[in-house]
């Protein structure tokens, strides 16, 4: 599950470093065109469309995770090492 988790989160990071933006985006930061879209006009829906799923994909992710982790922690019982058992 954490190899999952992972690769969403850095293809997330590498979509979101990828859109334009106001800026121009990661061409504009280097120097680049930032104007003009090297994936065509219609990039920048198709870009934030896949952006959300893969985000809302990630939480979803990672509530699974927590949950997965609290009810295996829930299920292992803790032994104090105070307990006398009831001497």
């Amino acid at each position: 599950m954490n190899w999952l988790v992972l690769i969403v989160g850095i293809l997330l990071i590498f979509l979101v470093l990828i859109q334009r933006g106001k800026g121009g985006g990661l061409a504009g930061a280097f120097g680049g065109a930032g104007g003009s879209s090297a994936f065509g006009s219609r990039a920048g829906d198709l870009f934030t469309r896949i952006t959300l799923i893969l985000a809302g994909l990630w939480v979803v992710l990672i509530i699974a995770h927590i949950r997965i982790i609290q009810s295996s922690k829930e299920s292992a019982a803790p032994i104090s090492v105070l307990d006398t058992g009831g001497k």
